[in-house]
């Protein structure tokens, strides 16, 4: 919901009328920035921070393919009946010149597949995590495994990409049947669909984060890093001006949303950098946070400063390095400031996203979820101390800085428009 919210708060400031779509929860945050709210049917109206409670088996399964069929069956297509019902209810009292969602929003696909052209609005799908369209080009999707050069390479791909489609073949038939039943058929493979099933497929990255392909899409272009959220009214802590003070400063993250257990990767960064000569800002996302970390160690380390949100456009221009899982959001934050990484991701796209910056150059993988002390403090001396790592986020910075989403996304929402100014 951040792109969307953030691209829906420029089309408002443009004069622009927009309705967000989504779930009861945002509804506060989508009046905030002067459009309208529509929450989806109450059946798909779920929180997604209670999905663990609702659906205790889940939190059962492994991250990969068990994991990702679960959530695709009961909440990706297992609510899109009620989404589509909602939208098309929506659309009859808003006839909308365009529809923008991110990739998640199957809505998009069936419209595309059902409706032509001249009858529905303009489809615009923001692509918020690593391109997973199969390609000849690259490997599967899902084991973070770096691209190689050659015919030998592209066999490989295409017998991996061969086995994945086989290993979700029970949630192809799923989406068939999901698909079937609002009387549209799924003529490719489920996960490709939104990507060749929509007009505009916006890449919120620049090509250098992405893997070369010579196969994509003709509708499928990268438009750069949204600008980061405004911070607003935050107020600054005491500690603030020690950002500024010399020392390099690291911030440590999980996110926004896998900030359940902070041992994952908060803690342990703590106790890793204790004793180096650097900053240390643990951003943990949540109200009680730094209680979490007080109670968790025996002392809090003296370079330690403890902190619930705080906004990354005014914290990472001080940053002089970044650990984090490897959300797709957060990591093109730190690269829209040149901020070099450390990424410690197993769950959802990050091991993706965790490889795109291996293969950059703009940081190191431990290719762990949960890594060890010594491996992050090896990996952090080494982020600060090889120039190379911050060289490479400065050049992905400057390729950033020549990009302007929020006017690429409103050009096509006004070519669209069915009306005159």
């Amino acid at each position: 919901m951040s792109p969307v919210l953030t691209v829906a708060a420029d089309l408002v400031g443009r004069g622009h009328e927009a309705v967000v779509y989504t779930g009861s929860r945002f509804e506060e945050r989508a009046r905030a920035i002067g459009a309208r709210f529509r929450a989806v049917p109450p059946e798909a109206d779920l929180d997604d921070r209670k999905l663990d409670t609702l659906f205790p088996v889940r939190a059962t399964l492994p991250p990969g393919p068990a994991q990702l069929s679960f959530d695709f069956e009961n909440f990706f297509l297992g609510q899109l009946p009620a989404q589509l019902r909602g939208l098309r209810a929506l659309l009859a009292e808003f006839p909308a010149d365009v529809v923008l969602g991110e990739l998640g929003f199957w809505s998009i696909p069936v419209l595309s597949l059902s409706t032509a052209p001249q009858q529905r609005p303009t489809l615009v799908t923001l692509g918020s995590v690593p391109l997973l369209i199969q390609s000849e080009d690259t490997p599967a999707f899902g084991a973070g495994i770096l691209p190689t050069p050659g015919e030998q390479a592209r066999a490989r791909n295409r017998a991996m990409n061969a086995e994945v489609r086989q290993a979700f073949a029970d949630l192809q038939r799923f989406a068939e049947a999901t698909l079937g039943s609002l009387g549209v058929a799924l003529p490719d493979y489920l996960f490709d669909a939104p990507f060749r099933h929509t007009d505009h497929y916006l890449q919120l990255t620049v090509p250098s984060f992405e893997y070369p392909r010579g196969d994509l899409p003709a509708h499928l272009r990268f438009i750069g890093t949204l600008p980061p959220a405004p911070g607003g009214d935050y107020v600054e802590p005491a500690w603030w001006p020690e950002l500024s003070a010399g020392r390099p400063v690291v911030v440590v993250t999980q996110g926004t949303v896998a900030t359940a257990d902070l041992n994952e990767l908060v803690i342990p960064t703590v106790r890793a950098l204790a004793d180096l000569d650097v900053l240390v800002v643990a951003a943990t996302v949540r109200e009680d946070g730094p209680d979490l970390i007080r109670h968790a160690l025996a002392e809090v380390p003296d370079n330690v400063r403890l902190a619930g949100f705080v906004p990354f456009d005014r914290l990472l221009p001080h940053a002089d390095a970044l650990v984090t899982n490897g959300g797709y959001g957060g990591v093109q934050t730190a690269l829209y400031h040149g901020v070099p990484l450390v990424i410690a991701g197993a769950s959802e796209d990050k091991p993706e996203v965790a490889a795109r910056v291996e293969w950059s150059g703009t940081g190191l993988n431990l290719r762990t979820g949960t890594p060890e002390v010594t491996d992050l403090r090896t990996a952090v001396r080494t982020v600060l101390h090889d120039p190379d790592y911050r060289s490479r986020a400065g050049i992905m910075a400057k390729e950033i800085g020549q990009y302007n989403p929020l006017k690429a996304i409103a050009d096509i929402v006004e070519a669209s428009a069915r009306w005159l100014p």
